[in-house]
């Protein structure tokens, strides 16, 4: 009785190692695969990494391989820069709904060399470093990436002062609702990703105003100031946004407790944005007030702090515990931390020691 032979094809969602392991092992059986992943390349999380966990091997020595035997097996077809929209259909005669977004690269014609990067003007925050750092908009994830091609990414429509701004901030949005008199809901979008708008009215450098299109024509939008004029309208509390800034929109509670270190403006953040997904968050500051460098490292004049003050107490008003004059200075405190219960630990102590300018004459007496 002859083995019967595998018929049909496979869709894999997902590139990560997971994706790659499957594909090429259903592939190897016969069947056609065709893979697919929203990135322009595959790889997944394990090619950003350095080593692997717990062998502590190099991740690209162990995934390479495996990139490049997929990209050149006949039986998958890779379908990268795609979305999946759905499946219609029954067992055995499923159909996929794909969008897949434009290249606006020829991957026939693209040979690799990367000269398109040198001549490109644009620089966008880079998402394979977390934002961190900024690369060119035609870009390769990797240099071992599969399809080893470039991809042009276009902003999606959004504004340059948005792209340029750090937080993300919908820059263009909150100021459309202002110039239309909706300041509770432009203080609210604001909040959604800024949970320091106050502050970051008056102290900001504003790269959005920098890169706003306006100023090719007249000046650039008052960016800034419309953020410190809706911050300042809502701490005044007004009948119409009354309220608005201790306004929690945190998910079901849930037990796991997540230990903060440091009350600054990045702990602070954290501790709001994991209230927001339900997490019991607790807030460990060395220092006897909050706030960080926003406290210390700015004067009064540029800086009040009644202004900072309420903007810290809005998000311990959504449930999160501060512990003040509470330090953890070692390794060992932290790992009393997680022996304590807490699941997880943010560490956002900051880079607080000074530096000198290192100027000729310095040293000099008088």
């Amino acid at each position: 009785m002859s083995e019967k032979q595998p018929t049909g094809a496979v869709l894999v969602i997902g590139s990560g190692i997971g994706g790659i392991q499957s594909s090429l092992e259903l592939a190897d059986a016969g069947f056609k695969v065709y893979l697919l992943d929203e990135k322009p390349s595959i790889g997944g999380v394990m090619s950003m990494l350095d080593k692997t966990f717990p062998t502590n091997d190099c991740s690209m020595c162990i995934l390479s391989p495996k990139l490049v035997g997929t990209g050149r097996h006949p039986n998958i077809e890779l379908l990268m820069y795609s979305e999946f929209l759905g499946l219609e259909g029954e067992p055995g005669s499923f159909r996929a709904r794909i969008r897949r977004r434009p290249r606006f690269v020829d991957l026939d014609k693209c040979t690799g060399c990367g000269d398109c990067v040198k001549v490109c003007p644009v620089e966008v925050p880079d998402s394979y470093n977390q934002g961190i750092s900024l690369r060119k908009a035609t870009y390769r994830l990797f240099p071992q990436a599969i399809p080893n091609a470039f991809t042009i990414e276009k902003n999606d429509r959004r504004a340059p002062c948005r792209l340029a701004c750090p937080a993300g901030v919908n820059a263009q949005g909150y100021v459309a609702l202002i110039a239309q008199r909706k300041f509770k809901e432009a203080y609210e979008l604001v909040r959604e990703r800024l949970p320091f708008p106050g502050v970051c009215g008056r102290v900001c450098h504003h790269p959005c105003e920098t890169d706003c299109n306006r100023k090719e024509y007249e000046s650039p939008v008052s960016i800034r100031a419309l953020k410190r004029f809706v911050a300042d309208y809502a701490r005044k509390g007004t009948e119409e946004t009354a309220g608005t800034a201790v306004e929690s929109n945190a998910a079901e509670e849930r037990q796991e407790k997540v230990a903060v270190v440091g009350a600054g403006p990045a702990g602070l953040t954290c501790a709001l944005d994991l209230r927001a997904k339900g997490y019991r968050v607790t807030v460990f500051e060395a220092a006897e007030k909050p706030g960080g460098m926003m406290r210390t490292g700015i004067p009064d004049y540029r800086l009040p702090s009644e202004v900072l003050n309420q903007e810290i107490a809005d998000i311990l008003a959504t449930g999160v515990e501060l512990r003040t004059g509470a330090p953890v200075r070692n390794r060992r405190e932290l790992d009393a931390l997680l022996k304590d219960g807490y699941k997880a630990a943010f560490l956002g102590f900051g880079c607080q020691a000074s530096r000198t300018l290192k100027m000729d004459g310095m040293d000099l007496k008088g």
